[in-house]
């Protein structure tokens, strides 16, 4: 999909999320990447294939001073 002269990270690489976005939709809370890859705000992920990614953001930095 990814037409860049230095190709984004497919949607199946680790890094996927390092893509370009080419569409954003602030006010619904996703943003579609060059390699298909549709990211939410809650970094949730769902992969063209139709695979979900469960949000994976760690805990709050405040969380973990003690």
């Amino acid at each position: 999909m990814c037409q860049h002269l230095k190709p984004c990270p497919s949607a199946d690489a680790t890094d996927r999320e390092a893509a370009r976005i080419i569409a954003t939709f602030r006010e619904q809370g996703w943003s579609l990447l060059c390699n298909g890859v549709i990211v939410f705000e809650d970094t949730g992920e769902l992969l063209p294939d139709g695979t979900m990614i469960e949000p994976h953001r760690g805990p709050a930095v405040h969380a973990l001073a003690a």
